[in-house]
């Protein structure tokens, strides 16, 4: 839990994603599926939803696999709405239950929320990592704020308890539980932390230190910088490293941090209870003792280690299990760390040495070793080497202290004796030595810790208490340790219960809520007062405590005394296991806990060896003489008696007065505690360990629920059902649940709490299950819950009725259109049978023959009105143009100025913000100031006030030392009185001298007694103290504690009497010591010393009781391991039960017959020395225990038969499990084809993203050159028409201005088609950007989905990759607990048998089996090894690859900043979207106008394409019959008849084609006005969507450039291409070629390819024990797989469900304004009709409210569409960062088949890209080329002809042919450039094809209106032509007619030679004609391409 350096986010830590939260989806799931919690083995409670209830029972189906189960009723809990999941205060929920408050803490931890608040507890589980939210920043985060304005955190409860000390001038105290390693010393440090940061002294005295005082400066920030490194210098002495936790605290803290009256730290004070003292002699398996040991072993150098003695790791009895590393931790440098520690807190340099040579000392106690000697069971050292160094380190004489050790002085009635000691006794006093010295040594440290940080040596003005110490603690084996942890929660708890009362009261009393009061503190005093009561009846403590004053008293005793006298209390029960396992159990708050009383006695008494104790309190060593100066103190050996052999603490002998035990103690330490605490505003902190194997991510729930209900938790929550826990305020109350009464309320202003009365009365409640207070309503608990059900249904059946209403709607609207188009299709059917009647009707023909030449006569005044409009045209097109470029010039300006306006604007908005957050800042600033101000000012009084209280108490106390005075001078006198009486008594001396010795036992006694009274009498001057320091306190809160104050002078007043009594019964012992003073001279001087040492002792004896009690701890730690071990062989022996059945006779006898056995034992024992025929009965029972040895031998042999039976199940078990790691192993090879196969999806779907930027990329840059050849295309154009210009001016006048005419009409209409096309353009543009963004979107959630659904497969396979390694180690404990029981049941035969022989083998089979499970685990941890390197390596891969995935993070990021951009572009318009409705309606009725206009004139050209082919049949059948005509003479006249008919049908067709063109240019007039309209209004839509856009827009604008110079190198790479155009086909023969050797490479690779499976083959034989973990992966996968498509059928229907939203939302827009237009028709009629008029009010007002309801049901559908629009955003943002997560994982094993998928990859590319070339060649422009093809040759069968006929025509001949050639060259560059884009362009996506598609039938469409309107231009031309040829032909026909024969036929070869001519050209023309069109059409082809 420590800070993290790494650029992680923070906030992710902290803040909960509501966007998960409020998923409606989940909230329809839970409200349908009915989803409840029940009991589940293995996840605690699983979700489930409820299918029938049969009675009692309810048959339920699982959430998770679909299994239905039966439950009975009372195991359902009810499952909590989803808008409750993952919240911070789980005082919040609804449905208060044990599994929703593990669900919640659940979700939080997986989510990385280690902090959760439940009311006023703050939960935290250890996340196992180091987390990034314990930075400075993340301190000034939480600084100032209030808790419920930040997330959950250890900052904001130290912040809160801050701030309520520096306002309420109340002391504070944060109370940190939990086991061990669940984080509570981590978090005590983050408080010490974070308060050394915000009241740290020297950020701001600087200010506030006066000038007068500089010293100060100099010491700033040292205070704090102390305060901190007080903790290593703790933990190095007091942590250890234990199975549970690296850095286990060892014992419990109480850090008292004091503040001044300005908040600023001014001192610190730390209090120790409970060390583990028994840890620094025995260590369990794989844990180590105190760091400091291996730090100093480690860290000394060598000078240092010659001074204390050090050796080696190995050479230490002491350290178990040798030199022990922790992992990440290196005890040199920690050791450098300490020291430097020490050196900041001002240690002395003679002071590290001398704690060092303590330190070293233990370990040599553990060092020396004893002996039994061969005829007695007397102890000997056959080595003193030991001892030597030893007696070196603590400055005594080594022959002393072996004396003391081995013979120690014992008092036996009056005499003191030498009593020689077995080697157990040596053993146990050496250890109980080595233990006291270490406990005393760690008093001393933290007695000097204190004495450096209170500097001040005063009280300050307020504190904060930080309290550390261990949660309660219930084993299978527990002892006198667990009932004092146990006893401290109880304590603590009803600490807890009581502060929730008081605060649940005052809830209550300022909400005004009647409720009967509970004070839930008083539930937990029957147990307190069962462990603490000291009489009437005495509690567990107290007895234990009058157990040790007898002589004879047991365990046993212990026991029968506390069940005589509380067996029938409440709390206290028998124990539920057998008598050897529990001797009685306690109901505690957290549950039952069963007591072994071993040993409890002795552990009570904690005695000592007194001789050499005495030995060091006489130390040469100063530091080792204050160490023990409290020796008389102890319990000595001579105050132990009558201890058994082997076990101590069978019987004492005490004498009552001479010692205070250890629970008496521990009970005054914790009693000061509490009232210190109760004295301060608590704050709680509960620290959770989510698992045993301390890895991250995982949460065992049995265990979190162990722990919750250990720590009060649950208790908590137990408390809040009670009340009304779910409060929610009027406002919130109403907004959510007035939907379920929606005529409650009714319409205009009222007042919250009256709406919520009228809504309750509605809803129908019952009134037990709420209260109305002042500002919030409260809840019982599940309240909340129905109420949201029932508004899920009624939402569900609002939105069923509005989709239903809607898809009428829809059918009916469809309907109609297919009634529309059925009539059309009748009328064209109509039409179209009427043209096929009439098409060959004679009659027909000749009106369509006909009716041309009705108009022959007009045509010169249409001439000269098309001149004249033709004129006109010319002039308004100087207009347009002119207006155009005035146009476009303003519009430049006023860009320009919008541009300048904008960055105004944002200069202001950016001026605007900086003076805003000045202006907070001094008002901030301000308010701050204000509130020192008056902070001082308060505290101003105070200290008046408590200068006043001081100045009485200095009254009292100098009259309180007069007193003394006046006593001491009694003293004096009566001492100068017993000199005189001293000269008298010398004379009676001699006489006294035999009384003497009879005297001395009792003047020791007395004296004893004496000291004893003088202790009482320090014990009650120092509470005396407490109480004054108590009421100083207390003064601070004069106005809140005037009663207790009074209590507390009562008390003090009552302490003082007391005092006085005993300073009577002082003076009456002190005549009586004067008494035996006048007879014993020689006492005199030791009764002075002892006057001046008084003071010394007084002051030695707290921390002497305070040593005592470490050691008691230490002895206690060990004995709780002890309890540990037998709890686990417990454990093993119910296993063994079931294997015991032929044992279970001869145990049930030999356990009767022991307890027979004990019971003689006691009788013999009571009535030893009553008659000899009880010794003859002792005898008898000892030769029957004899014989039942005998038997238990029997028994032993059978039990090893049984056990050789075990060995073999255990073999078998051992080749089943290697059986399914072979299988396991088979299950990886599968999975890793699967990994490969995922890893070719992953690269395609980068391909494809690749593919897709490339394709924007071209697309843009060819839409930009398609522009630019446009422009060629028209400047080409142009050099035609100036070229036929020049053809036709060779024609007639009248030609040359027709020609004129349509060369002008021709480019106006130019203009006009391409300022179409332009609008066209750009609108189709926009919308295929808008489609292809919502393609790209639909794509990238695609993608995300596949991302999400492979890391969530990624993330299965670790979790069963973790649960398989926990698997592996519970194989391993188990093998370790059978090695255990092994060794127990061996040792437990030793014990009941004794030195068998059989038994000496046996051993040796367990030994030989041990070693053989020995190897076979190293041989598993091997295996491990392998597990853990290989695991390691593909996380270096997958971070590897990670560097790989930011690559393709850049290739989309345009495509994401694109989409986010339109996102937000259309979360903006929706607002302004009703704005612009009408106008949209507007344009898109003109839009379909314009489009039924384009209709029209389509069917025009289709007309007039048609006339054209007439005209050209027409004209052929005119040159067949003027070649008649020619040939026959005889039917001149006739044919002349039939040439002027025709001349006036041309005439006539003439005239209709242009009345055809005039029509076609009105309209298309008419469209360009329309068109203008439509830009117009789309520029208005952009200018007001550019002012939104254009901030964001500026982002872009460097982006932008990139792209343009990526843009201008891709114009210059395709020039390159153009030049290399000619090499096309060999670049192909080279691709062929190129293709042939991959192919060879592909062979080669397959074969290194086979190569590298054989390989992989190798490494899946060693990779055999992963098969069975990969089939379970496989099943979890593929049910990832299906919940990763139900969610991706889910956010379809998200989306669905949005658009489908978003209709509704417009026609309910529509609806609501037909009601308001029914609304105001009914106000018309109510107002004219005076009939029926309450009626109609009635209805009126009904519709009223239900218009009310209507719009608050639409306001609450925006809302709702803005949070689903909201939460789409977010999950698009989790879908971008799972991604990238999953981008990761699949690139994990990308680097193993690399090469072989490149090549296979490039092989598939190049097949592909030649398989399309070939395709899209033949397909694409086949038809193109065929076209062109034709028309080549064409127009070359036209030039043979013409060459033929005429010879004068190879000019013109020439020149069309080198057009010709032009234009083939242009046709085969232009096919070469199509094929080049064609190459390009086949990398793009469907979506892309869809949109060519659509761009290629625009531009067709263009190009063929553009090409029939020329075409029509030509025939017009041919035709006029014709006409004026055949006009000549028959004038010269006419003439020759009438002059004669000859000259007819010259005229008439003249005349055929010109109208040759004119058909010459005419040809040309025609040519030119078809030249441009082949341009044309080359040009229209190019745009397809360039589209594609």
């Amino acid at each position: 839990m420590s800070q993290r350096s790494g650029q992680e986010d923070p906030e992710r830590y902290l803040f909960v994603d509501r966007a998960v939260v409020y998923n409606p989806a989940n909230q329809a799931d839970w409200t349908a599926k009915k989803l409840v919690w029940i009991p589940s083995e293995r996840h605690g409670f699983e979700a489930a939803s409820i299918r029938e209830e049969r009675g009692d029972e309810v048959l339920v189906e699982l959430a998770e696999n679909g299994k239905k189960a039966v439950v009975n009723k009372d195991d359902i809990q009810k499952m909590n709405p989803p808008k409750f999941s993952k919240v911070e205060d789980m005082a919040e929920l609804t449905c208060l239950n044990e599994a929703s408050v593990l669900h919640n803490l659940k979700d939080r931890y997986y989510s990385g929320l280690i902090y959760t608040y439940s009311g006023l507890f703050c939960v935290v589980i250890n996340p196992y990592k180091n987390l990034p939210i314990y930075s400075e920043n993340i301190i000034e985060m939480y600084r100032g704020k209030k808790r419920h304005e930040i997330p959950p955190h250890i900052y904001a409860i130290s912040e809160s308890a801050y701030r309520c000390m520096l306002q309420d001038r109340e002391d504070q105290s944060i109370l940190c539980t939990g086991e061990s390693g669940a984080g509570k010393t981590e978090n005590t440090k983050k408080v010490i932390q974070y308060l050394a940061h915000v009241a740290s002294s020297h950020k701001g005295r600087k200010d506030h230190v006066p000038p007068e005082s500089p010293k100060p400066v100099k010491l700033q920030g040292e205070l704090e910088r102390q305060l901190l490194q007080a903790n290593p210098i703790l933990e190095s002495f007091g942590n250890a490293k234990t199975v549970k936790n690296d850095n286990s605290s060892r014992f419990g803290k109480f850090i008292r941090i004091n503040f001044d009256v300005t908040g600023y730290i001014v001192g610190a004070n730390i209090e120790t209870y409970l060390l583990e003292k028994s840890r620094a002699i025995r260590q369990a398996k794989d844990e180590r003792t105190f760091h400091v040991f291996y730090q100093l072993l480690s860290g000394a150098g060598e000078h240092l280690k010659s001074d204390l003695l050090l050796d080696s790791f190995n050479n230490y009895r002491f350290l178990s299990n040798g030199n022990l590393p922790i992992p990440g931790q290196q005890d040199k440098d920690n050791f450098q760390e300490t020291m430097e520690a020490m050196h900041i807190m001002s240690f002395s340099h003679e002071e590290i040495l001398a704690m060092l040579k303590v330190v070293s000392s233990v370990l040599q106690f553990g060092n020396i070793s004893f002996k039994k000697e061969r005829n007695t069971d007397q102890a000997s050292m056959p080595e003193n080497t030991a001892a030597q160094k030893l007696c070196h380190l603590l400055g005594m004489n080594v022959m002393e202290f072996t004396r003391a050790i081995l013979s120690p002085r014992i008092k036996v009635g009056r005499d003191y004796v030498q009593k020689a000691q077995t080697k157990e006794q040596a053993d146990f006093a050496v250890e109980a030595l080595a233990k006291a010295t270490y406990e005393r040594l760690f008093r001393w440290l933290v007695h000097r810790i204190n004495k450096a940080l209170d500097r001040t040596k005063r009280q300050g003005a307020s504190f904060i208490g930080i309290l550390d110490i261990a949660g309660f603690e219930i084993f299978q084996l527990n002892s006198f340790e667990q009932l004092c942890i146990n006893y401290t929660n109880e304590k603590l708890q009803q600490l807890f219960n009581h502060t929730m009362f008081i605060l649940e009261q005052e809830e209550y009393q300022r909400e005004g809520i009647e409720w009967s009061f509970i004070d839930f503190g008083l539930d937990l005093q029957p147990c307190i007062d069962l462990i603490e009561r000291p009489a009437n009846p005495p509690g567990v403590l107290a007895l234990l405590d009058e157990e040790c004053w007898f002589p004879k008293a047991t365990d046993k005793t212990f026991i029968d005394k506390l069940i005589q006298e509380q067996g029938t209390h409440t709390k206290f029960q028998k124990p539920r296991q057998l008598k050897d396992k529990a001797d009685f159990c306690i109901i505690h708050y957290a549950g039952k806990v069963d007591y072994k009383a071993d040993e409890w006695l002795m552990k009570n008494m904690d005695p000592l060896n007194d001789n050499v104790a005495t030995l060091l309190h006489q130390s040469t060593d100063k530091f080792v003489a204050e160490l023990w100066k409290d020796v008389d103190r102890i319990v000595g050996l001579d105050q132990v008696a009558g201890m058994n052999e082997t076990a101590f603490g069978a019987t004492y002998k005490t004498k009552k007065g001479m010692f205070r035990t250890v629970g008496q103690l521990y009970k005054e330490s914790l009693s000061k505690l509490m009232a210190t605490l109760r004295n301060t505003n608590p704050n709680f902190v509960r620290c959770i360990i989510p698992n045993h194997e301390k890895r991250a991510g995982k949460l065992e729930p049995h265990l979190v629920l162990d722990q919750l209900r250990c720590n009060g938790v649950l208790e908590g929550i137990r408390i809040c059902r009670q009340g009304f826990p779910n409060r929610i305020i009027f406002q919130e109350f109403r907004q959510r649940y007035e939907i379920l009464t929606p005529n409650a309320i009714p319409k205009g202003f009222m007042d919250g709490k009256q709406a919520c009365e009228r809504m309750i009365r509605a809803l129908e409640l019952d009134p037990n299950l709420f209260r109305i207070g002042q500002s919030k309503i409260f809840f019982r608990t599940g309240v909340l819950a129905h109420l949201e059900e029932e508004r899920d249904l009624k939402i569900t059946d609002i939105i069923i009725y509005f989709q239903s209403v809607c898809r009428g709607y829809l059918a009916r609207k469809a309907f109609a259109k297919k009634q529309q188009q059925l009539s059309a299709l009748k009328v064209l059917q109509r039409n179209c049978a009427a043209y096929l009647k009439l098409r060959h009707w004679q009659w027909w023909r000749l009106f369509t023959k006909v009716k041309p030449l009705l108009q022959v006569t007009r045509q010169e005044e249409e001439m000269q009105a098309k001149d004249e409009e033709l004129i006109k045209v010319k002039e308004n097109k100087l207009k347009v143009e002119n207006e155009l470029v005035e146009m476009e010039r303003t519009h430049k300006q006023l860009l320009e100025e919008k541009n300048i306006l904008a960055e105004q604007l944002q200069a202001e908005t950016e001026l605007f913000a900086e003076a805003e957050e000045m202006r907070a800042r001094l008002a901030a600033k301000k308010q701050e100031l204000e509130e020192i101000l008056h902070d001082l000012e308060s505290r101003v009084e105070e200290e008046e006030e408590r200068n006043q209280s001081l100045q009485n108490e200095k009254k009292k106390m100098q009259s309180h030392i007069q007193d003394l005075e006046e006593q001491l001078d009694e003293e004096e006198a009566a001492r100068q009185k017993l000199q005189l009486e001293k000269v008298t008594a010398e004379a009676k001396i001699k006489k006294m001298e035999e009384d003497i010795l009879m005297l001395e036992d009792q003047n020791s006694k007395f004296l004893k007694e004496k000291k004893l009274l003088e202790d009482r009498i320090s014990e009650m001057t120092s509470q005396l103290t407490e109480e004054e320091e108590k009421a100083k306190n207390l003064g601070k809160v004069k106005n809140k504690q005037e009663m207790m104050m009074v209590d507390l002078e009562e008390r003090l007043k009552k302490e003082e009497k007391t005092r006085q009594e005993l300073e009577k019964a002082k003076r009456k012992l002190d005549a009586e010591t004067t008494d035996l003073q006048d007879q014993i001279a020689e006492l005199q001087a030791q009764i002075e010393e002892l006057k001046i040492q008084l003071a010394k002792k007084e002051e030695e004896l707290q921390a002497a009781l305070a040593r005592s009690d470490e050691e008691m701890a230490q002895k206690n730690n060990a004995l709780k391991q002890v309890r540990e071990l037998q709890a686990q062989l417990s454990e093993l022996q119910e296993d063994l039960e079931s294997e015991k059945l032929s044992r279970s006779k001869a145990e049930k006898l030999k356990r009767d017959l022991s307890e027979e056995l004990e019971a003689l034992k006691t009788e013999l024992e009571d009535t030893l020395d009553t008659t000899a025929a009880q010794q003859e009965l002792r005898t008898k029972r000892e030769q029957e225990v004899a014989e039942l040895k005998k038997a238990i031998d029997e028994e032993t042999r059978n039990h090893e038969a049984q056990i050789q039976e075990m060995r073999q199940r255990h073999a078998t078990a051992l080749e089943e499990v290697s059986e399914q790691l072979e299988q396991a192993k088979r299950f990886k090879a599968n999975l890793e084809k699967n990994k490969q196969s995922l890893e070719s999806d992953n690269k395609e779907l980068t391909s494809e993203v690749k593919s897709l930027q490339q394709a924007k990329t071209e697309s843009e840059y060819k839409r930009k050159k398609l522009d630019g050849q446009l422009q060629e295309f028209m400047a080409r154009a142009t050099e035609g028409e100036r070229s036929k210009g020049e053809l036709s001016e060779r024609s007639h006048k009248l030609q040359v201005e027709l020609d004129n005419v349509s060369a002008l009409l021709e480019e106006a209409e130019k203009k006009g088609i391409k300022l179409a096309k332009d609008a066209g353009c750009l609108e189709s543009q926009l919308q295929d950007t808008q489609e292809l963004l919502q393609e790209e979107t639909r794509q990238k959630l695609n993608l995300s989905s596949r991302i999400r659904q492979l890391e969530e497969e990624k993330s299965t396979l670790l979790e069963q990759q973790e649960e398989d390694e926990e698997a592996r180690r519970n194989l391993e404990k188990q093998l370790q607990t059978l090695q255990a029981q092994l060794f127990e049941t061996k040792k437990k035969l030793e014990e009941d048998v004794g030195a068998m022989e059989g038994l000496e083998e046996v051993k040796r089979k367990l030994q030989k089996d041990v070693e053989l499970t020995g190897q076979r685990l190293e041989e598993k941890a091997m295996a491990m090894d392998k597990m853990e390197k290989t695991k390691n390596r593909l996380q270096q891969e997958l971070d590897d690859l990670m560097v790989d995935l930011d690559h393709q993070r850049q290739i989309v990021s345009n495509l994401e900043k694109k989409q986010k951009k339109f996102d937000q572009m259309l979360a903006e318009e929706k607002s302004i979207s009703a704005r612009y409705a009408e106008e949209r309606d507007r344009a898109e009725a003109e839009a379909r106008e314009k489009e039924t206009k384009a209709l029209s004139m389509t069917r025009a050209l289709e007309e007039a394409l048609e006339a054209k082919e007439e005209l050209e049949r027409f004209n052929k059948q005119l040159r067949t019959e003027m070649e008649d005509l020619m040939s026959s003479k005889d039917d001149v006249g006739k044919n002349v008849h039939e040439l002027e008919k025709s001349k006036r049908t041309l005439e006539q067709q003439v005239e209709e084609m242009r009345t055809q063109l005039e029509e076609l240019e009105d309209e298309l007039q008419a469209t360009e006005d329309a068109k203008l309209r439509l830009e117009v209004n789309m520029q208005a839509m952009k200018a007001q969507f550019d002012r939104d856009l254009q901030a964001r827009d500026e982002q872009g604008e460097e982006k932008k450039r990139a792209l343009v110079k990526q843009v201008r190198e891709m114009e210059a790479e395709l020039e390159d291409e153009r030049k290399q155009r000619a090499l096309a086909v060999a670049a192909k023969k080279k691709l062929e070629m190129d293709l042939n050797e991959l192919e060879g490479q592909i062979e080669s690779a397959n074969k290194a390819r086979d190569e590298a499976i054989k390989q992989l083959r190798k490494l899946q034989a060693q990779m055999k024990d992963y098969q069975r973990e990969l089939e379970e992966a496989r099943a979890s996968r593929d049910e990832i797989f299906t919940q990763s498509k139900e969610n991706e059928k889910k956010l379809k229907s998200l989306e669905a469900e949005i658009l489908q939203l978003q209709e509704d939302h417009a026609a309910s827009e529509r609806a609501r304004r037909h009601a308001e237009q029914e609304r105001d028709e009914l106000a018309d009629e109510i107002s004219n009709s005076a009939s029926g008029k309450s009626s109609l009010l009635d209805e009126k007002r009904r519709l009223e409210a239900r218009i009310a309801q209507l719009e608050e049901e639409l306001e609450e559908e925006q809302g709702n569409m803005e949070l689903l629009s909201d939460r789409f955003r977010k999950t698009n943002i989790q879908v971008d960062t799972l991604n990238t997560e999953l981008a990761g994982e699949r690139s994990a094993a990308q680097k193993s088949e690399n090469a072989r998928q490149q090549m296979e990859r490039q092989n598939k590319e190049l097949k592909a890209k030649l398989g399309e070339l070939e395709g899209a060649v033949k397909s694409k422009f086949k038809s193109s080329i065929a076209a062109l093809e034709a028309k080549i040759l064409q127009l070359e069968e036209q030039l043979e002809q013409e060459a033929k006929e005429r010879a004068a025509a190879n000019k013109i001949v020439r020149r069309t042919e080198k057009k010709l050639k032009e234009v083939v060259m242009q046709v085969e560059d232009e096919r070469r450039h199509a094929d080049q884009y064609k190459e390009q362009m086949e990398k793009a996506n469907s979506r892309m094809k869809q949109l060519k598609r659509q761009l290629e039938e625009a531009e067709e469409e263009a190009t063929r209106a553009n090409a029939s309107r020329r075409k029509l231009q030509r025939e017009l031309d041919d035709a006029t032509e014709a006409s004026e040829g055949l006009t000549r032909e028959v004038n010269s026909l006419k003439n020759r007619l009438r002059r004669g024969g000859g000259g007819a036929v010259s005229s008439f070869s003249s005349s055929r030679s010109g109208r040759r001519n004119l058909n010459m050209d005419g040809a040309s023309v025609d040519l030119s004609d078809d030249d441009a069109d082949s341009r044309a059409s080359d040009h229209n082809e190019t745009q397809a391409s360039y589209v594609e």
